[in-house]
């Protein structure tokens, strides 16, 4: 492989905002739900870099043949890599495509094809297009992909794009729930700049009360690292949602203390206590292998189910917080009985069909 940008690509990178920024020069597009990928294409090698450096083209083989179909000759394409179904995107699914053995990625790449979506073009023939603005790198990329007379461009997409902070709003209102993770925000002079944060990005956040059920500790064997929270379903079981994290070193030695007095006799009658033994869905108990880490220590230690915390998260996915939550009180007002998936705001899936044909 021989191109004017090769791999590895650190792609360019975003700082959260909390609301849609408003000013002239500025290009929105969709965030999606997705693995970011940076497609290298010379001729009939193709190669999908992650965000981290991690190969992911065996891993997507079904994209590779789709991908030879759509791009010009050489080129490399920054953009996300996704799974559509008729209800949204489906991150939970996607991440069941990064599995070791061989005949299994074959059989998911027939049964849970992906799509990826473009959103920026690095580079073209000869061409090193990384210095050149946005706003020509976009026409560029439009150029490459708005048209399709022969339907090479089955499951590849090209990310809508507006100069109007008024459709964005709708956007970041209206798509939610169907995998649209909120707004990116580019300045249309913007060259590309690696492993930089110059984009800004509009995400979803609310706040949920959930019941705090054990803790992980910090890598450094003495903090907290992670408290394990749980909400109960219609039927009174408490299913594991996720963790809020991100604490600083002096709040992790805190909550050392603080969880303490929860610690003594939490086993006894836990209703995750059995999950060390056997749980049919690895997925919702916190012990689970990590997928992107399978060397990673999850283990956690119980606590007795009797404080409840404020947290703030972005979404819900699977029954599950999408990214990790953040600690924003403790709520010694709230029952724990009272922490149920009632309480949560959760938007309808939208129509996804106009933007992916595949969503039909």
């Amino acid at each position: 492989m021989d191109l004017p940008v090769m791999p590895p690509v650190r792609p360019m990178l975003a700082k959260a905002v909390h609301e849609v920024p408003r000013a002239a020069g500025l290009r929105y597009e969709p965030k999606w739900d997705g693995f970011r990928c940076v497609v290298f294409r010379d001729g009939d090698e193709i190669e999908l870099g992650s965000r981290n450096d991690r190969p992911l083209t065996r891993y997507f083989p079904e994209l590779v043949e789709l991908l030879a179909a759509a791009l010009p000759p050489r080129c490399v394409v920054d953009g996300e890599i996704v799974l559509v179904t008729p209800t949204g995107l489906d991150f939970e699914a996607l991440q069941l495509r990064l599995h070791p053995a061989a005949s299994r990625v074959r059989k998911l790449a027939e049964e849970t094809p992906a799509s990826f979506v473009a959103f920026d073009l690095l580079a073209l023939g000869d061409r090193d297009l990384t210095g050149e603005p946005f706003r020509e790198r976009r026409r560029e990329l439009e150029g490459v992909l708005a048209h399709d007379p022969d339907g090479a461009l089955r499951r590849v997409h090209l990310t809508p794009l507006t100069d109007d902070a008024d459709l964005a709003q709708d956007w970041f209102t209206r798509f939610e729930g169907a995998g649209f993770d909120g707004v990116m925000v580019k300045q249309a002079e913007l060259p590309y700049e690696q492993d930089k944060r110059v984009m800004w990005k509009v995400k979803h956040e609310r706040t949920a009360d959930c019941v705090v059920a054990g803790f992980r500790w910090h890598k450094d064997g003495e903090s907290v690292g992670s408290l394990l929270l749980g909400l109960f379903d219609d039927a009174g079981t408490l299913h594991h949602v996720g963790v809020a994290s991100s604490f600083t070193a002096a709040r992790r030695r805190e909550l050392v203390t603080e969880l303490e007095p929860l610690r003594e006799n939490a086993l006894e009658g836990h209703p995750w206590r059995t999950w060390a033994e056997y749980e049919p869905d690895p997925g919702r108990r916190p012990g689970a292998m990590s997928r992107w880490a399978p060397q990673k220590d999850l283990s956690w230690e119980p606590l007795r189910t009797e404080w409840v915390a404020e947290v703030r998260y972005e979404h819900l996915q699977g029954g599950r917080f999408r990214h990790g939550g953040r600690l924003v009180r403790f709520r010694p007002d709230r029952e724990p009985a009272s922490c149920t998936y009632a309480q949560l705001d959760e938007a309808p899936p939208a129509e996804l069909a106009e933007l992916f044909g595949e969503a039909r």
